[in-house]
């Protein structure tokens, strides 16, 4: 299909012109089709599975069959009576099961509106309290979240100048990026399709509609979409601000307990979704981005991020080593972000010119938001720095705008990991030799320097530190620590994985279990009301999907630990099936084709072996497999075998690169030499099957 787009010299003015007229065309023919109506609620409303017209008709033939058995009294007309109630009682659970079914199947890649319809379901909805419903107290809102990003920049120090980054950025350039491309209708309707069906309060229609309708307004939109000018429309730059309460248990009258919750037009997102492809594609294809950064990164995850570093230090406890682990925590990271230094970024780390770079500036500039509660809403006020919560950019620019921070751990010659605003940093010990630490605490002092520079705030108080290994030698190197003005802590939570000092996961996997059954008791209270094919869908999102994060990190442990999860997916089964507690688990977990947990740490494991054998995977995940070659020439030569590592301890053992190694080279030849995912995966799944269902 042939490329529509604007000619490069049309001005900034003529795209907000065409996006108000786009607008103006939708809402002149919205309110000649479907005109807004004020009507008065009462109330008490109806369930909406009662308002269908099928449910009123029945409703009306029961209240009928009702009063003519009690005027008449007649044994007849009170079976009629009888048979019209229980066929009402019918529809009425078949019209409450449908109304449900659609509303899980609808949001089945929303967790946070399957999560609020279980809610919903099983707890009072919370009501905003109505002193909070008004103007004063949104602008009391806006101006406490403006003054919290103020009087940070204003605490950080911006007394060192960047020389050294200048200098540095001259290694990483390599090409540059100085138009985008032209887009189709094709492209247009895959990015749309693939957005999320959220609605902001600024949308012109409903983004569900907005999708159905999306050939009527491909033609209009394909200009509006258009980046060969330079600007990103002044109209989208707004955002909708709700606070929500961090904790349902907190005060609700106190500002500092609500946390921004940023809503932009569906519109601004689709055009930030075309740029972001472009400019994903470019920096990939040179290499810019930082190989230890796993935010927001296709075939990167918080697994990986996790994985490779408890992989190290695993081999590190092989070794005889203690691992010193740093959780650095900023302060509103996204927020203060400077937009002449991130622009600065653009242009010299990552070589973005012309049209591209103006447009990025234009992106930055003007921005703002108002903060909405229910039909109130505050000023509008502005933003001058910081990148856009909500928006599909904002996390690619932040991780550009920390290129620089890995060039201090290299310097000081520290492994680190970043996952977003999450960095960590860790070192190996050699028992008796705590002079690495000094480095460390000389890297941490150069990051906060660095932050300053770059109007980051790193937050002392919640940046953790944990050691470990032998026990001996853990509290040894406590003391160390706490000589040198870092507190050590016994356990600290991860990217959502509560890590201790013997890396036995035992307060991760009991952190699970609690929550698990919570949601799994909140399921069971809720299953008259839906189908078993929902309710299945239901597990997997809230038991299945916990029961399997992370699963990877969980390889090598005790058969004790690992049954403490498995009880929760007996328990899921048992629930989903209505099986008695007396019953054998193992016929219903293979009517339901669910593998064991074992079993399905052992399927996440193999699959990121296979992905990342097949660059489908991070590159430091590949780098800790080393394909098998033989000194002569046999048979085992290309059947696709790897190296397996050499470990003397238990701690090596469980070590993602041993036990990925190990596992994979006892897979069949035809699984591991599989050429495409699908095939692998099915053939690993009935592999697995037949190992652990056996008649």
């Amino acid at each position: 299909m042939e490329a529509i787009s604007l000619a490069p010299s049309i001005s900034a003015d003529s795209v907000d012109i065409l996006l108000d007229s786009f607008n103006s065309k939708v809402k002149n023919v919205i309110d000649d089709i479907a005109p807004i109506i004020v009507s008065k609620k009462t109330n008490r409303q109806k369930s909406v599975w009662r308002r269908s017209t099928a449910v009123q008709t029945m409703k009306r033939q029961c209240r009928k069959a009702e009063r003519m058995w009690r005027k008449t009294k007649l044994e007849i007309h009170y079976s009629i009576y009888k048979d019209s109630l229980h066929a009402f009682n019918v529809k009425l659970a078949t019209a409450r099961q449908k109304f449900f079914s659609n509303l899980i199947n609808s949001n089945l890649n929303n967790t946070h509106n399957l999560f609020a319809t279980v809610e919903r379901l099983t707890n009072p909805p919370s009501q905003i309290p109505s002193e909070m419903l008004s103007d004063s107290k949104c602008n009391e809102f806006a101006s406490f979240f403006s003054e919290k990003i103020i009087n940070i920049r204003k605490a950080i120090s911006t007394s060192s100048s960047n020389a050294e980054v200048r200098q540095i950025w001259t290694q990483y350039q390599k090409d540059t990026m100085s138009i985008f491309e032209a887009i189709d209708s094709k492209i247009l309707e895959e990015i749309v399709q693939h957005l999320k069906s959220s609605t902001c309060y600024l949308d012109t229609l409903p983004t569900s509609f907005f999708k159905s309708v999306l050939n009527c307004l491909e033609a209009d939109l394909l200009e509006v979409a258009s980046l060969l000018s330079g600007t990103f429309p002044n109209s989208l730059k707004t955002a909708v601000v709700k606070p929500l309460l961090k904790k349902s248990n907190l005060d609700n009258t106190i500002l500092s307990n609500y946390r921004p919750i940023s809503n932009l037009p569906f519109m601004g997102k689709i055009i930030e979704k075309v740029v972001f492809n472009q400019l994903n594609k470019y920096l990939n294809s040179n290499g810019y981005l930082d190989n230890f950064q796993s935010g927001f990164r296709p075939h990167h995850s918080t697994e990986t991020a996790l994985i490779k570093i408890i992989n190290d230090i695993r081999l590190n406890s092989d070794s005889g080593k203690i691992s010193v682990l740093v959780l650095l925590d900023l302060s509103a990271a996204f927020d203060t972000v400077d937009h002449k230094i991130l622009l600065e970024r653009l242009e010299n780390w990552v070589g973005l010119s012309g049209m591209v770079l103006k447009w990025f500036r234009s992106y930055l500039e003007g921005r703002g938001y108002y903060v909405s509660l229910g039909e109130h809403k505050s000023k509008w006020m502005s933003m001058t720095c910081g990148v856009p919560q909500g928006s599909i950019l904002a996390p690619l620019l932040f991780s550009l705008y920390m290129l620089p921070l890995s060039q201090i751990m290299r310097k000081n010659q520290i492994a680190y990991h970043s996952y977003a605003d999450d960095t960590q940093i860790y070192l190996a010990l050699s028992p008796n030799d705590y002079s690495p630490i000094d480095s460390l605490c000389q890297c941490i002092d150069e990051i906060n320097s660095w932050m300053c520079q770059n109007f980051l705030q790193l937050n002392k108080e919640k940046t953790e530190v944990i050691a470990v290994g032998n026990k001996d030698e853990v509290f040894k190197v406590n003391a160390y620590l706490d000589s040198r003005g870092q507190t050590t802590k016994n356990q600290v939570r991860n990217l959502g994985v509560i890590l201790e000092t013997d890396l036995s996961f035992s307060s991760h996997v009991k952190a699970v279990t609690k929550s698990a059954y919570y949601h799994l008791k909140n399921i069971a209270r809720i299953r008259c009301f839906v189908s078993s094919q929902d309710l299945e869908k239901l597990v997997h999102a809230f038991i299945t999907s916990r029961v399997d994060y992370c699963n990877g990190l969980l390889t090598g442990l005790p058969k004790k630990t690992i049954r403490q999860l498995q009880l929760i997916q007996n328990a899921a089964a048992r629930i989903l099936t209505r099986t008695r507690k007396s019953e054998h688990i193992t016929p219903v977990l293979r009517s339901l084709h669910w593998l064991p947990v074992t079993f399905r740490i052992d399927f996440k494991v193999l699959l990121l072996v296979y992905k990342s054998l097949n660059d489908l995977g991070p590159k430091y995940i590949a780098d800790m497999l080393t394909e098998y070659k033989p000194n002569r020439p046999l048979r085992s030569l290309g059947s696709s075998q790897l190296e397996i590592p050499r470990v003397h301890t238990k701690q090596g053992e469980s070590a993602f690169s041993y036990y990925a190694a190990h596992s994979w080279n006892q897979l069949p030849e035809e699984i591991r030499c599989a050429k495409t995912l699908v095939t692998f995966k099915s053939r690993l799944k009935t592999h697995l099957f037949s190992c652990v269902f056996v008649e």
